[in-house]
């Protein structure tokens, strides 16, 4: 069971994982050189601890212990309490929902094992939105989606922000980053997946098309700025659009994946 500590001082140099929490970039250095990650908020809390992830330390504002307390029972970091008032002083803005935790990272599976009887699998090539990312996870995950694969420049999914906007999915959702970004579309095609690209193609079809028939899906979606490479535009096995009233050729590439995973969801 978790201690609980009570702290009034903002500097305590024990809560050095919660500082700072808007400053992204000071965040991937210290969440990367500690392998930790954060999650915010009691429903993601609950997630991230029943998934497995163990907690380095908890941050608490009083109101919220009671609600998490079976959480705290069997975890073994401390739980730091500290006013909301207080804690606004660590983080650096209000956490409206009183409750963070610390938790450690756990090594990335391989694309063999995040593949291994998936059906239904999200390909994101360099998004490097963190919301983007998160409610990505969120539509795969109720819409059906087995599994998501990154390649190495997309933005991480257990970035604070991610993992909020995902409510959690990246911690039910098998999840890897691609080892090879180059060939990555021709593997997934040898492993018996039918590679559909959401793109602006001369060459495209409606959604609807493109996964009818399908039976092992791999959806491919593109940055935010350019959309997919040449390289992976040209490698997936069919090209798919989202048909729209004309004047508006596409969607933010979040909305978009909703709308394309509900079609494949329907195939």
């Amino acid at each position: 069971m978790t201690d609980l500590v009570e702290i009034s001082d903002p500097g305590d140099p024990r809560l050095a994982d919660y500082r700072d929490l808007r400053d992204v970039e000071l965040r991937k250095s210290l969440e990367a050189e500690h392998g930790l990650f954060l999650a915010e908020g009691e429903k993601v809390v609950r997630r991230s601890v029943e998934a497995g992830y163990e907690a380095r330390s908890f941050l608490m504002a009083p109101r919220w212990l009671e609600g998490l307390g079976d959480v705290l029972e069997r975890s073994d970091g401390p739980c730091y309490v500290l006013s909301e008032a207080l804690i606004e002083q660590v983080t650096g803005f209000h956490v409206h929902r009183g409750a963070l935790a610390s938790l450690r990272r756990r090594p990335l599976p391989t694309v063999d094992e995040v593949l291994a009887g998936a059906r239904s699998v999200l390909v994101l090539e360099d998004l490097v939105d963190h919301t983007n990312v998160g409610a990505i996870f969120r539509s795969g995950a109720a819409l059906g989606f087995d599994a998501v694969l990154l390649a190495p420049r997309c933005a991480d999914p257990l970035y604070r922000r991610s993992i909020k906007v995902g409510m959690g999915a990246v911690f039910t959702t098998p999840w890897t980053r691609l080892p090879d970004w180059y060939d990555a579309l021709p593997d997934l095609s040898r492993r018996g997946f039918t590679t559909v690209a959401l793109t602006l193609s001369s060459d495209s079809v409606p959604i609807e098309e493109a996964v009818d028939g399908v039976d092992r899906l791999a959806l491919v979606l593109g940055s935010e700025g350019h959309g997919l490479s040449p390289r992976w535009e040209a490698a997936a096995d069919r090209r798919a659009i989202i048909p729209m009233r004309a004047g508006i050729d596409s969607l933010n590439v979040a909305a978009a994946t909703a709308v394309a995973c509900y079609a494949a969801a329907r195939r």
